[in-house]
Formats: structure tokens, sequence, C-alpha cells
């Protein structure tokens, strides 16, 4: 036999229009005292006010903490955490994108075991169960709310850098699609890439057999029954409505599914890991100060093109799931379809086409490509390995815009 599966999720997952309107409920389950992480501009609208009268009218009481930045820095959980001491609270509610939900995870870790950041840094470091979490997202994108990951930045380091722990998923994920109406295009497009890129990644990772040991020694795991079921889903429905909701941002459909996608992204590649598109985003993102989402989708279609020799069955199927046509169909031609269909997709919602756009310095070409083949635990997800030319040929070709290139 060789079917295999893995999946690490919430406890809960609750998704539908008006689902913030049960906070209370979900929250009073968990305990009376709140810690809320969220950012400055979402602690300011009127939703965020509304959410937090509910959740006093359950009597349960609340500490906001409302300056979450962009990317988490290190310290910056210190100071959270310092406020949160004397509160002592039951859970952690992370309402905002992906950073805020970070910050809530990285929150819940620090009260529950103490120690620096620093102490974690990596896999299965987090020692035991941390206070419930309850993740409410704003933005269609991370996926942060179904995974076991937080990424931060470290002053002492220049790559961001990662706490892997299955301890860090959330108890309840609670989405509702109409938080993110008020997303404007460009963070729509670069959320909605990031989880089709997750997806992709997800689908396309490599399969590692099915010891079973593997999924107690590693929280990335490789590609599965279940993970490849969820990046589908994601794929559908990213496919058909992400270019509408950029369109649009009204269409509550168009909408709803974009959250459901990046939801179903992150069930996927919470358990099976991404790979060579998150590997070169990592030093790109450090040198230019992009947003994360679209570092990786400028790489996607390189990395895609890299992977063709082994993963062009896998590719026909994301293919089959955006909709295009594979009757009487050579599977290299689908897979090729497929490429270009994402690059198209891309393009339409403003996706940078290649990293000289993005702004990497050309001086900076070789150390970006050794950074990225560093990345060990993203390269052996990658379904086609890697040395250190084949990174130099891939980094070259996205800096260039030179698709071809990268299978010389």
């Amino acid at each position: 036999m060789t079917l295999f599966a893995a999946a690490r999720l919430p406890r809960e997952i609750l998704f539908g229009k008006g689902q913030r309107q049960v906070l209370p409920q979900v929250a009073s389950r968990h305990g009376k005292r709140a810690l809320v992480c969220t950012d400055e501009r979402f602690a300011a609208t009127a939703i965020f006010g509304e959410m937090m009268a509910a959740l006093r009218n359950t009597s349960v009481e609340i500490l906001v903490h409302d300056r979450t930045l962009p990317d988490v820095p290190r310290d910056s959980v210190a100071v959270c955490v310092a406020e949160a001491k004397d509160f002592k609270p039951d859970m952690v509610v992370g309402i905002g994108g992906g950073s805020c939900l970070d910050m809530a995870k990285c929150a819940a870790l620090l009260i529950s075991h103490g120690g620096r950041l620093q102490d974690y840094y990596g896999e299965f470091k987090v020692p035991g169960p941390t206070l419930p979490l309850i993740a409410v997202p704003t933005t269609a994108g991370t996926g942060s709310e179904v995974t076991p990951v937080a990424v931060i930045s470290d002053p002492e380091r220049l790559l961001k850098v990662g706490i892997s722990s299955p301890h860090l998923i959330a108890a309840v994920a609670l989405c509702d699609p109409e938080l993110t109406a008020t997303c404007p295009p460009a963070l729509t497009a670069i959320a909605g890439a990031d989880a089709l890129t997750h997806a992709i990644e997800a689908f396309t990772a490599a399969r590692r057999g099915t010891d079973p040991t593997l999924p107690q020694q590693h929280v990335f795991v490789g590609k599965s029954a279940l993970t490849d079921h969820f990046a589908l889903l994601a794929v559908k429905l990213l496919g058909r409505s992400l270019e509408r909701a950029y369109r649009d941002g009204a269409d509550e459909d168009a909408r709803a599914d974009v959250m459901m996608g990046a939801l179903a992204a992150g069930c996927a590649f919470g358990t099976a890991g991404t790979a060579a598109a998150h590997a070169v985003q990592y030093p790109v993102g450090a040198l230019t100060h992009t947003p994360h989402g679209l570092g990786v989708a400028t790489m996607l279609p390189y990395v895609m093109n890299y992977n063709l020799p082994a993963a062009a069955s896998e590719f026909a199927e994301v293919g089959a799931a955006l909709g295009l046509p594979n009757a009487d169909i050579e599977l290299k031609d689908r897979a090729s379809a497929t490429i270009a269909e994402v690059s198209r997709l891309f393009g339409s919602i403003g996706i940078t086409r290649t990293l000289a756009e993005l702004g990497l310095p050309a001086g900076k070409i070789e150390w970006t490509a050794e950074q990225a083949l560093g990345i060990d635990r993203l390269i052996k997800n990658n379904p086609r390995p890697f040395d250190a030319a084949a990174m130099r040929r891939l980094v070259r070709a996205a800096y260039d815009g030179d698709m071809p290139a990268v299978l010389m």
C-alpha cells in the first residue's frame, strides 16, 4: 500500500459571511480573559469596535494590543507579552492579516512557556500546548489561521525566521469573507497570489515516501493525499475568482472564493510545506523589502518551468483545476499551458514579472542564489533537485525575465 496522508489543522474551522458575529460564543468556551492582537489600522475600524463590544457584552474581559507591525519584529512580541503579564489571559485572539495572526501565535507561546522567541526557532522546539488561539483573518492569503508556523523578523538575522510546531495551530479559525471587503486591489492581488503559490507548491512538493515516523520528525512532510485535496480546492477557487475580487472588491462571491482558497491553501502547505519559490523570496525580500506574496508570486512561474521535467502530471492537474481544457492534448503541452495560465493570471492582477522589476540589484544575483540554496527545509521539498549552478540559473532567469533559460 502506498497511500499516505498527514494533516494538522485547528480543532474548529468556521467559515462564512457573518461568522465574526459568533466570536463571543467561541471565545467564552475558552475562558473569560482575552488578549487581542491586531494592528493600528484595523483597531480604528467600526467593525473592530463592534467585535470588541460584543466580547465585553458576553462577559469576556479584553486587553487589546493594537501595535502589531508588518513581519512581526522579534522584540515587539516581548512588548506585547509584558503588557499582558498582569492581565493573565485565558486565550489569545488574533484579528488581522498574517502578521497579526503570527503575533498572536508568538504571544501565546511566550505567555505559556516563557523564554525568548530565539529559543523556539526551527521545528518542534515548542515544548507543549499554548494558550488557546482564536485566529480571525481579515486578508485572504497567508493561511496563518490554519498553519503551524509563525514568521518573524529578527534584527540579528538578515532573513526572516520561522517557528514551526503543531502547538502553534489555532484552536479555532474563524473566517468571515466580509472582513476582506475593504482590502484594496493591490493587497487583494498580493495576498491571493501568495495563496495560489502556497497551493501549487504544496501540490507539487516532493513525495517523501510512507515512513510512519516522517510526521514525527518534520513539521512539513511533503505532498500527501489529504494535502493534495486541499491544494486543488484552493487552485480551483482562486483560479475562478482572484481576478474578479481584484477588479471588484464588492463581489461577495469572489471574496468568499478567495478567502476559502487561502484557507484551503493553508490546510495544504501547513503540512506539505512549500519549496523553491519561497526559498528565493527569503533573500529577495530581505534585500528589496517588498511584500512576501509579491516575491513568491514573481518567482512561481520560473520555478514551475524549472520543475516541468519532474512535475508535468501535477501541473496538468493544476491546469484542470484552473479550468484549462485537457482533452486530446499531450501531457507536456497541458503542463506548459498551466504555467502560461498562472503567468497570465498574475499579470492580470499586477504581479511583478521579474526580480529586476521587484528591485533586486544585479550584483546580488549570486548572493541570492547562495542564500536560497541554503534553506534546506524548502529546497528539499522541491520536486526537482537543485545544485548551485541550477539555482544561479533560476535566479538569473527570473531577474532577466527569460523563462526558457531555467531549463538549459
